[in-house]
């Protein structure tokens, strides 16, 4: 190692901050240490987030004994087959906002077609149907949030 590069690397050391360098080639080993303090970083965690859970159309807290009256009306109109989310993420019905809806209320899916896209961490990961059938119901609004196995949407098996 000559002169120049022994200049060249205690440059290096006082202009990028660090306080100290060791470096060995051919033999030859040197450390660099500055007397200035290092620069503190500081690392602030963000607060989680907490996201609303989607609107359903479920019954609130009823008495105790009107609940079996309640929830007899709902599990008729909500009986099939849930499809649910295989992850967190953000929920599209579409590959676009200017693309027609992968399906839709009345439309026949068979398994491994693909029912949506959900979006998690700037990926779109394709949603396929786990079963043959005719879709009942969509439970989730488009661009909404999801959660892990959140049913997405209700099939009337084939």
């Amino acid at each position: 190692m000559d002169l120049k590069e022994i200049q060249d690397l205690i440059r290096f050391v006082s202009k990028s901050g660090v306080t100290e360098v060791e470096l060995e080639k051919d033999g030859f080993k040197i450390v660099i240490k500055s007397d200035r303090p290092a620069e503190q970083i500081a690392y602030v965690q963000q607060a989680p987030v907490m996201m609303a859970p989607p609107v359903q159309a479920a019954p609130v807290a009823a008495p105790a004994a009107a609940a079996p009256a309640a929830e007899a009306p709902v599990a008729a109109a909500d009986s099939g087959v849930p499809i649910k989310s295989p992850m967190i993420g953000t929920f599209y019905r579409s590959a676009g906002p200017d693309k027609e809806a992968f399906v839709k209320v009345g439309d026949k899916v068979e398994k491994g077609q693909v029912v949506c896209i959900i979006e998690a961490m700037k990926l779109f990961n394709e949603i396929e149907s786990e079963v043959s059938g005719t879709i009942v119901k969509i439970l989730v609004d488009n661009a909404n949030p999801v959660e892990y196995d959140q049913p997405l949407f209700l099939v009337n098996p084939a």
